[in-house]
Order: C-alpha cells, then sequence, then structure tokens
C-alpha cells in the first residue's frame, strides 16, 4: 500500500467530545474535561448552558483554562503526518486578560485616547465569548453605560478632531464615543444581571438610549439603541417598566415611522408588546401617537411577523378608549385590520377579530357600525364563523354577530347566502 493511501488513526484523546473533530485549541474545564474552545464557548455562551457536557456538571467556575501540552502534541503529531494530508494547526492567540481590557478602560479615560480605546475593545469584544464575559465580568458595561449616559463628561480641549459635533438643539453631544459604546455594548451579549444592572436605580440609561434613538444621525446606532432596549426590557422588573415615559413611546414609535430597519421595527414591537400592558402605558402610547404609525406599518407590511405583532399592539392598544378612538379616526384603521382575516395567519387571523371585537363591543355606536357594513367587515365574521366554529376566533365573531344582528342581519350589504348563515 501507498504512503499516501495509509488511514490515519487519530488519538481519541485529540478529539473533542462536542464536536468530534481534532481539537485546534484545546481547553480545559474546572471538571478536569478538555475540550475545543471554539466548541465549548459555543456550548457555555451561545447555547448558555452551565454544565459540564461530559460529565453534566453544574459549572461554578467557567474558566477556560488553555491546554498548552496537548495542544503541542497535536501539532508536532500533525507535522509528523502531514505527508498523508493532515494539516497543522497554527498555534492560537490567547483571548485577552482581565487586566489588558482593565488598562484599556483605564486609557479610555484620557479624552485623547477615548476612540482608540473604544475600537479596540470593539474589535477585541469580536474576537470570542469568552472576551465578551472578560469584559462584563471587569465592570465594562458600566463605564460604556456612563459613556452613553454621560457624554458631555468626556469633551475636552484635548478631544481629538472631529468627533464633537453640535446637536441640532444646541448641545454639545459627542456622538462617535456614544455610537461606538452603544454598539459595543449590545455586541457583548451581556448576561441577564448584567442586563438589569443598566437599568441602575434612576431609569438614566434608558433616558440615554432613547437620546441615541431621537438625535443619532446613524441609522445603525438607532437600531443598535433600540436592540439593547430590547434586551433589557426582556428582564425587566414591573416597576422599571411601569415608570415609562409618554417621550418613551414617541421615539419607539418614529423608529417604526422611519423604518430605521428591518431589526430595529421588530425590536421596537417586541418592546411595545412587552410593556403596553403595564400600569398606564397603553395610554401613553396612544398619546405618542402610536395608533396611526401602526396602522400605517401595517399597510405597508409585507412581511407575516410584522403584521402579527402589529395586530398584538393594536389589539393591546384598542382596549382602552382613546386606542379604538384613534383607530377609528384613521381613515384605514378598520379595513386594514378586517383585511389581515385569513391573510396572514392564524395568529394574525385571532388577534384581528379580538381588535374588531373591542371596537364593536365598547364603541360600536351606529356610524361604526354602518362602517363595518359598509367596509365589509361583518362578510369577514361571517367567514370566520364558517371556517370554524370551535375556535377562540370564531366564538368571537359570533359575539360581534349577535351584538349586532340588529343592524346588520336584513342589510342590502348581506348577501342572501350569507344572510341565511348569520347567527339567531
Amino acid at each position: 500500500m501507498d504512503d499516501s493511501q495509509k488511514e490515519i488513526e487519530v488519538p481519541s484523546f485529540f478529539i473533542c467530545p462536542i464536536s468530534l473533530e481534532i481539537m485546534k485549541d484545546p481547553v480545559t474545564l474546572s471538571t478536569g474535561i478538555t475540550y475545543d474552545r471554539e466548541a465549548i464557548e459555543k456550548w457555555l455562551y451561545t447555547l448558555k448552558n452551565g454544565t459540564c457536557p461530559l460529565t453534566k456538571q453544574v459549572l461554578t467556575d467557567i474558566e477556560l483554562t488553555p491546554n498548552h501540552t496537548l495542544r503541542r502534541l497535536i501539532q508536532s503529531w500533525c507535522t509528523i503526518n502531514a505527508p498523508f494530508g493532515i494539516e497543522r494547526f497554527p498555534t492560537p492567540r490567547l483571548p485577552i486578560s482581565k487586566s489588558q481590557i482593565l488598562k484599556l478602560l483605564q486609557d479610555s479615560k484620557s479624552p485623547s485616547m477615548l476612540m482608540k480605546s473604544l475600537k479596540r475593545l470593539k474589535t477585541i469584544a469580536s474576537e470570542s465569548d469568552m472576551n465578551k464575559r472578560s469584559m462584563e465580568a471587569v465592570g465594562a458595561a458600566d463605564y460604556l453605560a456612563s459613556i452613553i449616559t454621560n457624554p458631555s463628561s468626556n469633551v475636552t480641549s484635548s478631544s481629538p478632531a472631529g468627533e464633537v459635533l453640535l446637536g441640532v438643539d444646541g448641545f454639545v453631544n459627542l456622538l462617535s464615543p456614544v455610537e461606538e459604546a452603544v454598539s459595543i455594548l449590545y455586541h457583548l451579549n451581556l448576561s441577564q444581571s448584567g442586563l438589569k444592572s443598566l437599568f441602575g436605580n434612576t431609569g438614566e440609561f434608558v433616558e440615554a438610549l432613547v437620546r441615541v434613538m431621537q438625535r443619532s444621525a446613524n441609522y445603525e446606532s438607532r437600531t443598535y439603541a433600540v436592540l439593547l432596549l430590547k434586551s433589557m426590557f426582556e428582564v425587566a422588573e414591573p416597576i422599571q417598566v411601569m415608570s415609562l415615559k409618554t417621550y418613551f413611546f414617541k421615539e419607539l414609535t418614529q423608529i417604526l415611522a422611519h423604518k430605521v430597519s428591518g431589526k430595529a421595527t421588530k425590536a421596537a414591537l417586541k418592546i411595545l408588546i412587552g410593556v403596553c400592558p403595564w400600569g398606564r402605558n397603553r395610554v401613553k402610547a396612544v398619546e405618542a401617537g402610536a395608533v396611526f404609525v401602526l396602522i400605517d406599518t401595517l399597510l405597508d407590511s409585507t412581511e407575516k411577523r410584522v403584521s402579527e405583532m402589529v395586530l398584538m399592539v393594536l389589539d393591546q392598544l384598542c382596549k382602552s378608549a382613546d386606542g379604538r378612538a384613534e383607530l377609528l379616526k384613521h381613515g384605514a384603521g378598520l379595513a386594514v385590520v378586517s383585511k389581515k382575516i385569513f391573510r396572514v395567519s392564524e395568529a394574525a387571523t385571532g388577534r384581528a377579530v379580538r381588535i374588531l371585537h373591542s371596537v364593536a363591543r365598547f364603541s360600536g355606536n351606529s356610524s361604526v357600525v354602518q362602517e363595518m357594513l359598509q367596509l365589509g367587515v361583518v362578510r369577514k365574521l361571517l367567514l370566520v364563523l364558517e371556517a370554524d366554529r370551535e375556535s377562540k376566533s370564531s366564538e368571537k365573531a359570533l359575539e360581534i354577530l349577535k351584538m349586532h344582528a340588529k343592524a346588520w342581519k336584513n342589510s342590502s350589504c348581506i348577501t342572501y347566502n350569507m344572510s341565511s348563515s348569520y347567527p339567531s
């Protein structure tokens, strides 16, 4: 047999227990088991597991110790077997140490070094999940939050030229460092405790992110600000959700109206879905003009998920009298909600019927009832009833039809076939 045709047997201890491939950068957990760095970091940080994959032991310490001896053995074995097509792996670059990160944070407190340090931190965060966790562990998140919350504290006569910008409101804004800090903070993928700590005691950081959404000319920065807020409100306490001000909802509404990005739209909708049920947030969102913007978004939307989310928010807002009034004030309000029945998804149909139920039950005066008839809403409700009499949507449709049977049942807008199927 020719040497090149020999089957090479790889030593079992060279193989990562997760990827089942030869380890390029072996690291050892506190349990004594060695894994390839990329595989174990994905297990711990991306998939957010807290146990050793092989032993199933709960990890109280997730420090990854480089196994240099094993790496050198693997590299030597690769070199020896190079004639058989085995490629030698290069020596991996070690993750940055916590002391190096701390030095960068200290250096960045000098205005002349701020941008250079932030760009280096951004690079470090992008290199590995381990770097992100190290940055969070030494307090990088709190420092970045302080830059975003107090941008003017970094403005001095020694600040690098071109980074101090005059805002439209006349205030001096150090936009570039703020935008860099927002980007880094979002990409750190902070832990739940890290996200919770960003709220602080005063809510200043939420206000600071709202300012970024409002003032930044960079759509990417505005997107990162909304995405960061979405992550924060997923772990927020009720008191933090209920203390939101109307201007918070105004800026979220502007993100939707300006169509900043697809990600920003979905994040803004997700925030509204999460916070609107709490306290007076429905009223605040309505006062911020959310209903009109949501209807316009629904009119323009061609994406299933966006349509579903918009209908979820409208369903919440229409539980208030002002929300229903705004829906009815918009020329396309009832029409577009009715149009989405059967055209998006079962979930969207359910939400649309719930919105119509709120309107019919609490705001169903004679002119509204007549408008629903003329727009074909009644015909849609009859179709919902016929499609599946056991569903929740069907139950709601039946209630609406019975509510206004006197006005609708014998109307000329209802065909004979539909009239015969009208519930008694």
